[in-house]
Formats: C-alpha cells, sequence, structure tokens
C-alpha cells in the first residue's frame, strides 16, 4: 500500500518535472529552437490545428527558423497566426516561411529569467502538493489501521527525500534555464 502510493507520487511528480522542462522549452533564448512554435495553431479545413502538424519546422541557422507548409496555401494563416501569438516576431514570407529572431536585450532576458522563475516556482509547488496528498493518503491508512504509526513516520520521511530530490531537479533545470537565457 505504501508502496503504490509513492509509485503514484513519483509518476505525478514527474510529469510535473516533464511540464516545466516543456514550459522552458517555450521560453526562447538567443538561439532559434522549434520549441518555441509549441502552441500556435492554425485553421486547416475548418479547424485549428497545431502548426506542427501542417508544416515541418526546421532550424536554418542560429538565430532563424524555416517553417516550410505541407500545403502552399496556408503560408497567409501560418503568417497570421505568428502575428497573433505572443512571440513579438515579424515572419519574412515567400514560399516558406522564415522566423530571424532578434537578438535579447538585457532587459528582455531578464524578464524571460523571471518568467522561468515563476513557472519553476508553479513546479515547485504542484511538487508539494503531490507530497501534501501523499502524506494524507499515509495517515488515512493509520486512521483505518492498515499501517502501524511507525510505518507512516518511515513513510512520510521517504516522502520528504523524494521531495527534496524533485526540488532539487527543478533548481537545477531553473539555474540552466537562467544561465543559458543571461548568457550574451
Amino acid at each position: 500500500m505504501i508502496e503504490d502510493i509513492k509509485k503514484e507520487m513519483n509518476q505525478r511528480m514527474g510529469k510535473s518535472l516533464e511540464a516545466l522542462v516543456h514550459a522552458f522549452g517555450r521560453i526562447r533564448t538567443g538561439r532559434a529552437n522549434p520549441a518555441i512554435l509549441d502552441g500556435i495553431v492554425v485553421p486547416y479545413y475548418g479547424a485549428d490545428t497545431p502548426l506542427n502538424q501542417v508544416a515541418s519546422i526546421s532550424v536554418e541557422d542560429a538565430r532563424t527558423l524555416l517553417i516550410a507548409p505541407w500545403d502552399r496555401k496556408l503560408v497567409g494563416e501560418i503568417e497570421k497566426a505568428i502575428l497573433k501569438s505572443d512571440l513579438g516576431i515579424t515572419p519574412k514570407t515567400s514560399d516558406v516561411i522564415r522566423l530571424p529572431l532578434p537578438p535579447l536585450s538585457e532587459e528582455n532576458r531578464r524578464d524571460l529569467a523571471r518568467h522561468a522563475k515563476q513557472e519553476a516556482e508553479q513546479a515547485r509547488v504542484a511538487v508539494r502538493n503531490i507530497r501534501r496528498d501523499a502524506i494524507g493518503d499515509v495517515r488515512e491508512l493509520v486512521k483505518e489501521k492498515e499501517i502501524s504509526e511507525d510505518d507512516a513516520r518511515r513513510a512520510e520521511e521517504e516522502i520528504q527525500r523524494m521531495t527534496d530530490k524533485r526540488i532539487s531537479e527543478i533548481d537545477h533545470a531553473l539555474t540552466e534555464k537562467e544561465s543559458d537565457l543571461l548568457k550574451i
């Protein structure tokens, strides 16, 4: 029973860390990264479709993304979707779309680092909530007399160690992202 609780908790915490890494991927750095286009949807035959499902996205050079739509009629729609997004990038359009990423100013870098800190704090809160749920489940087992107080105490200590480990992983990911953002 305790092992099931810890296993579920570990899986949920892993998903929180994956979500943080995905969120960090959407925060642009000075380099071109196709992940910054995640979340952009394009109207395609009446349905909103993610950009990566209607075009190939590649890195042309260190500061330019190349978007090659599979249907040439979509070039205008993709351009509109990029302009409507909050990326702040103006596409250059021909039969393909080029997204030149401007160099980040010091103020932009600080804002992006602040945003990364907010994402990391949300991940920490999620991990702590998962810990709270797991400890609540263990205490419920004690209340129902399915495990002893000593087993519950050991389980809570193990849950806390697992939580500390995940939070240190979040802090490490934040440190890497901040150094990546603030590096010129």
